[in-house]
């Protein structure tokens, strides 16, 4: 072992003389005397190491244990707490890391729209019961027919994800075309039918009917936003005239069509979304309010020279049904949300669907939504919706192609718009507009587009640069070829 020691270069000890290691001066005074050859000194250094003869510095006196009793290891120090203000400063940096995740608007559409669906099936069931009995039908006719709406709309939202944009917009002018002529297809007696006073409605036989003024939401969001694409690539948007028209005559058509039928709420719906649409052209705002106003003194006219529109602007808060019951509908949904309290009377146990509510199915489904399942349960899905305008909001905020951002923006105003009119005039807020609540309320005609305009919003979302990467990376085999690293080839006897 000497003769090993000794026969290392002699430059090893040369080298540690240079560059000497930390504490080898202080371990010279406690080694001298003979104690033992000097660390670091050549075969001294391995004698040293071989005979532990290395010092080690002295331990600290253990502490006296509790009531002077034998000693104990020292209390260890108590993490400081942190304060609320901080655990709410990391929860907010972990939500906002969270939403702009590249998959963010994906999921909350996908799963926003899902879940309002599923949950729209649920309480369509359980108030539409006992109007199919009064009405000689079997209790679940009215589900029956929305859930085979949801599974056509289902294949239709699937086919808009698949299809490619350029897809989108070459089918902008047929739907358009077809709308237009269905709309005035329900003008002419024998074919168009009437439903509570509103003409809006085509029979395609037996129970199923139609209401092409629904596609013309859809067939406005399609082409205008392939109009105002073009003209954006063009660089005429900065031209009031190219920025009216032909959108805003063309609105104006449709409009016209959908009030021969008396349908005022789709009339608003359909101005919204034409606003919303200027909007995200860049309209100056003297050209905005311009516009804004005239539909204002419009609606206002239309308003006054009908008494039945009269009457449901009269019952804006009221909490008596009134003179002939005029407000009755209004003042019964309160009455649904005031019986419902905080959770709820549970799922079908509504009261004031049995005969008190009209219509608990469609236009006051959440008003029953409220009674059953109570606060909680409508906050739920105010919540979903809020999270779908986001989702929206931010798909259309995030692209660079025109034609995504208006559509995107069309979609998101049309389905927040409706949201909004229907649950102010459950709530008392706004008059009583006949509108569906998206996704949730009963009806075929309403359903169909709407889960299509989803699917274009999930076809915009998944198709973010971001979004694409992470989805690519969630494929079979993706992720182990690109996480995989290159390990070096060792030989068998090799550990």
């Amino acid at each position: 072992m000497m003769a090993d020691d000794s026969a290392r270069p002699a430059t090893r000890g040369t080298w540690r003389a240079r560059w000497p290691r930390p504490g080898l001066a202080a371990a010279r005074p406690a080694l001298a005397g003979g104690a033992g050859p000097l660390p670091g000194d050549g075969l001294g250094m391995g004698l040293a190491l071989r005979g532990k003869a290395t010092a080690r510095p002295p331990r600290a006196a253990a502490r006296p244990g509790p009531g002077g009793g034998p000693p104990g290891r020292a209390p260890r120090p108590r993490p400081a707490r942190r304060s609320p203000l901080a655990a709410l400063v990391r929860l907010r940096e972990r939500a906002r890391r969270a939403w702009d995740r590249p998959l963010t608007a994906y999921y909350l559409i996908l799963g926003g729209s899902v879940l309002i669906t599923v949950l729209g099936l649920v309480m369509v069931y359980s108030a539409s019961q006992i109007k199919a009995l009064q009405s000689g039908l079997a209790p679940s006719f009215f589900f029956r027919k929305q859930l085979l709406a949801a599974v056509i709309g289902g294949l239709l939202m699937l086919a808009a994800v698949r299809l490619p944009i350029r897809a989108h917009r070459a089918l902008a002018y047929p739907l358009l075309a077809v709308s237009v002529f269905l709309m005035c297809l329900v003008q002419v007696p024998g074919i168009g039918v009437a439903v509570n006073g509103n003409q809006n409605w085509i029979s395609v036989g037996g129970p199923f009917q139609l209401q092409p003024s629904e596609f013309g939401k859809l067939a406005l969001v399609l082409w205008g936003a392939d109009l105002l694409a073009r003209k954006h690539d063009k660089n005429l948007l900065g031209q009031w005239k190219h920025l009216l028209v032909p959108l805003v005559p063309a609105a104006f058509v449709l409009l016209g069509l959908i009030m021969l039928g008396g349908d005022m709420g789709t009339a608003i719906i359909l101005t919204a979304v034409l606003f919303g649409l200027l909007w995200l052209a860049g309209a100056p705002t003297r050209l905005f309010v311009g516009v804004l106003g005239a539909a204002a003194v419009v609606g206002l006219v239309l308003i006054k020279t009908s008494a039945n529109r009269m009457s449901r602007l009269a019952c804006i808060g009221a909490t008596d049904p009134g003179a002939n019951d005029q407000c009755w509908q209004a003042v019964h949904g309160i009455y649904a949300l005031a019986n419902g309290g905080w959770f709820g009377s549970g799922l079908g146990a509504s009261m004031e669907k049995w005969g008190e509510l009209p219509e608990p199915h469609t236009d006051f489904i959440f008003a029953i939504t409220g009674e059953e399942l109570g606060l909680a349960g409508t906050l739920s899905v105010l919540a979903l919706f809020a999270a779908l305008g986001y989702a929206g909001i931010r798909v259309a905020g995030r692209t660079e192609d025109p034609f995504v951002r208006y559509a995107a923006g069309g979609v998101t105003t049309w389905i927040t718009a409706q949201a909004v009119v229907n649950i102010g005039a459950v709530l008392g807020l706004l008059p009583i507009a006949g509108v569906p609540l998206p996704l949730f309320s009963y009806g075929g005609s309403a359903l169909l587009p709407t889960m299509f305009a989803i699917g274009l919003l999930i076809a915009f979302a998944r198709a973010e640069p971001g979004a694409r990467a992470a989805l690519a990376m969630r494929q079979p085999g993706v992720r182990w070829k690109t996480m995989r690293r290159r390990v070096k080839k060792r030989p068998s006897g090799e550990r």
